[in-house]
């Protein structure tokens, strides 16, 4: 499934403002991928984390097409290696879109990414049409 997705997320949300002022809250939002080796075999799979820009490096080389879940607010792709099928779950600025919105729609003190360091060129440019951001040296 997806990474982080969208009603997953707003079920943890929902939960979490009837506990904590959502003026303290910020939302996680993943700022890489997983690529898993199928079939998925539960407690034995392990995927492999990877960037988001390394996964559509990742679909271009295996020439997959990029799909997007409506229900999770997510691309995905499948591409086979070595004989086995693999499919991968990132995100992408549509998915961060998604987050965005949701966080807005909850009113939360704002994000907080994971892998932060993972270059995600689309992220920050839709993030600088969207929001006036500071920048404190």
């Amino acid at each position: 499934m997806a990474v982080a997705p969208i009603e997953q997320v707003r079920k943890v949300l929902t939960y979490a403002i009837t506990e904590i002022p959502p003026e303290k809250i910020l939302m996680g939002i993943p700022n890489y991928g997983y690529d898993w080796r199928l079939p998925f075999v539960p407690k034995v799979s392990k995927a492999m984390s990877i960037g988001n820009q390394d996964a559509v490096q990742i679909a271009a080389s295996h020439g997959s097409e990029i799909q997007y879940s409506e229900s999770s607010q997510a691309p995905f792709f499948h591409y086979f290696e070595n004989g086995s099928e693999h499919v991968v779950w990132f995100e992408d600025v549509r998915s961060i879109q998604a987050k965005y919105k949701l966080l807005d729609e909850v009113n939360l003190l704002g994000p907080g990414y994971w892998h932060v360091m993972r270059p995600f060129a689309q992220n920050w440019a839709f993030l600088s049409t969207q929001y006036n951001i500071k920048k404190y040296v």
